[in-house]
């Protein structure tokens, strides 16, 4: 287990700047993923504390060691990509001794190693078998186990279940979580896939446009994102976005519809703002329920996906949203349908994506 330390690290690729002075550190045994969309930079700077990469301007410290100029070789990381990048006339134990191999390892030690990992990733009866008998998910155990034996200081993932179907993603980062709760290694794993990064994570680091828009524990980031763009890139489905006009005098936002939501951020000055609220604090209400009713929309596609129902709702000036109604809903397509917004958990958003939130 080893912290990693980033400080005021740049790359650019010609005249183009792929990071921006990002600064970051990451704890001991801590899994922190890098999470964000294409082009934001994440790959990249896995790739230059891996040593794959240069870094052109600031420090990389691991394990208290600079290593900004260190040989990849010589910083003790294991890297697992996204292609597995097996040798497919090996087994699957010659693949993961063959690093310890050319290392000059004892035969004894290597094979305590890849026993051990084999173990660890439950996968003894693989070990004779060549990556065409395997399937993906376990081509991919096979790259992590090829990590493993290394022993490093911290083990980088660069989005590797991306190849792997829906169902099989879900299991393998189930084993992931495991195996780092197991080991309690450092870790530092990137996705695009924010589901990942909320299953995953301990800290995220939502990356954008070559800098850090947040750091936080997934729950953090969603729940106070800092930005508009965390706000609508983490959850899914994502954040409802609406233009308000919040009053002066009475703590109130007036949606275009002309309904209103009263809400409680003092330091908010009048003016016109985008309100985000999630799909689950937009609920679809009965009349006689308990609620105060914020505005009534019209129901366009209704999703059942079991324990709940979300509707993809239209306003009357035209503003889509979804809400969130009970897994065993009777709305229909067409249907009218009133809703109560839950003003603990709106979230207003400035002209420069600066994010306020309820108290």
């Amino acid at each position: 287990m080893a912290p990693i330390k980033l400080d005021s690290v740049s790359k650019s690729f010609g005249n183009v700047n792929v990071i921006n002075d990002i600064s970051l550190a990451v704890e001991s045994g801590e899994l922190m993923v890098f999470l964000g969309p294409s082009g934001s930079g994440k790959s990249t700077l896995l790739r230059m504390i891996a040593g794959l990469e240069t870094i052109d301007d600031g420090a990389l410290t691991i394990d208290g060691v600079r290593s900004e100029n260190l040989a990849p070789g010589q910083r003790n990381v294991a890297m697992v990509f996204q292609n597995y990048a097996l040798y497919p006339h090996m087994t699957v134990h010659d693949n993961m001794a063959f690093g310890l191999r050319n290392i000059g390892m004892s035969a004894d030690e290597i094979e305590t190693r890849v026993l051990e990992a084999a173990r660890m990733l439950e996968m003894e009866e693989l070990l004779k078998r060549r990556p065409a008998q395997l399937s993906g998910g376990q081509r991919q155990r096979v790259a992590i186990g090829r990590a493993i034996v290394k022993e490093p200081k911290a083990f980088l993932f660069d989005e590797p279940l991306s190849n792997l179907d829906a169902a099989l993603r879900v299991r393998t980062r189930v084993e992931l979580a495991r195996l780092h709760n197991r080991m309690q290694a450092t870790m530092i794993y990137v996705t695009h896939d924010q589901t990942e990064a909320m299953t995953l994570a301990d800290r995220i680091v939502v990356l954008n446009n070559c800098r850090i828009e947040q750091i936080g524990t997934p729950m953090e980031v969603y729940l106070r994102p800092a930005s508009r763009f965390v706000a609508g890139f983490v959850g899914s489905p994502g954040m409802n976005f609406l233009e308000v006009d919040l009053s002066a005098d009475d703590r109130v936002a007036r949606l275009k519809d002309g309904s209103t939501v009263e809400i409680d951020i003092p330091e908010m000055k009048p003016g016109r703002y985008e309100m985000g609220i999630r799909p689950e604090a937009v609920q679809a209400v009965d009349e006689d329920e308990r609620h105060a009713v914020t505005t009534t929309a019209t129901v366009g596609v209704v999703e059942r996906l079991g324990e709940r129902t979300l509707l993809y709702c239209t306003l009357e000036d035209g503003t889509e949203l979804i809400a969130t109604d009970k897994g065993r809903s009777e709305a229909r397509t067409g249907d009218r349908v009133k809703l109560a917004f839950d003003a603990t958990a709106l979230h207003l958003f400035d002209d420069a994506g600066n994010a306020y939130h309820v108290h």
